[in-house]
């Protein structure tokens, strides 16, 4: 079987990306066989890119391809660096440094309601400065891997994928048998 529409996929692979180092990467994430990325394809789960390189692929099929910043998580954008008042972070009163760190990510919300994460870069007296670009924006990704599994898609897998943290479906933020088109 290939890999095509509504199949279930998994992949084991090596994530790199280029390093100061001419002619060197670094390791940013791997997939193993014991933890491989899982995925429906064609549901948006991952980079259109991405699936665009492994479509047709099947079972002990190897590859290795390359996505620009264009076509991965964009490029690094200089305004989604941001000093943030302290004042916003404090809860009772109190500014938490070990929850308020760099190094961190949080997730944030903007004006607009719209959920985002965003990287702590440096706590300072007055403000937090956080980054909100992705953290492999402006990253050419390069990956190699093998297929290991591609099957029918079945209702467990789907409900499986298509549920939040807190169990709710993510579509429709049910928390029974919600029944939603993207569900069934």
């Amino acid at each position: 079987m290939k890999i095509s529409e509504d199949k279930f996929v998994a992949l084991t692979y090596d994530l790199t990306v280029e390093t100061e180092q001419e002619g060197e990467r670094e390791l940013m994430e791997c997939a193993t066989k014991e933890n491989p990325l899982s995925f429906i394809f064609g549901m948006g789960m991952m980079l259109e890119a991405f699936e665009r390189n492994i479509e047709g692929l099947a079972v002990g099929d190897k590859f290795s391809f390359s996505l620009n910043p264009e076509e991965a998580y964009g490029e690094f954008i200089q305004e989604n660096v941001v000093e943030l008042p302290k004042k916003i972070f404090e809860v009772d009163g109190k500014f938490d440094e070990e929850k308020i760190a760099e190094g961190l990510t949080l997730p944030m919300m903007d004006a607009q309601g719209n959920r985002l994460m965003g990287s702590i870069l440096e706590v300072k007296p007055e403000v937090v400065v956080m980054d909100f670009n992705h953290p492999l924006a402006g990253e050419t990704l390069y990956f190699d891997g093998t297929v290991i599994d591609v099957h029918e898609v079945t209702p467990q897998e789907i409900a499986a994928m298509t549920r939040n943290e807190d169990g709710a479906c993510s579509h429709c933020q049910s928390d029974d048998e919600c029944g939603c088109a993207d569900c069934r």
